[in-house]
């Protein structure tokens, strides 16, 4: 077993139609037709869409007010016009530009955006962090 991992990412989402169209306008291809959920294949891992109200009950914490922006998440790319690209694809996709990518105090080159949930996205360039010709990341 392999402790350090993540095979499955689920957002909560207000509405799944309108969540499912986001990302598919990214680009991203929906695996499946499962109701009430969405699934999208990542590079060695999943995405999915799933209601805010079934993924409380879900928890087993039914009516919880599930709330974002506590977590980030990132795509690592490896130029800054990567970045940049990524950043502008996802802004004409319908999310909400949070801080445009610019040179950071890290020594890298990052920007911020949020779905229509409010999920939040990094996009970044690490120069400390080499990645692999299939765009897959490993700590040196």
């Amino acid at each position: 077993m392999t402790p350090q991992r993540v095979t499955l990412i689920t957002l909560g989402v207000s509405d799944m139609t309108a969540s499912v169209a986001f990302y598919e306008r990214l680009g991203w291809q929906r695996h499946g037709t499962d109701e009430g959920v969405a699934f999208f294949q990542l590079h060695g891992a999943a995405l999915a869409l799933f209601g805010k109200a079934e993924l409380a009950a879900d928890q087993g914490r039914p009516g919880a007010t599930l709330g974002t922006g506590a977590i980030t998440l990132a795509q690592n790319f490896a130029t800054e016009a990567e970045v940049d690209a990524a950043f502008d694809a996802a802004i004409a996709a319908g999310a909400t530009a949070l801080k445009r990518p610019e040179k950071v105090f890290w020594g890298g080159y990052s920007g911020y955006w949020a779905d229509p949930d409010g999920h939040v996205w990094e996009v970044a360039m690490n120069p400390f962090w080499p990645l692999a010709e299939d765009g897959s990341l490993t700590l040196p």
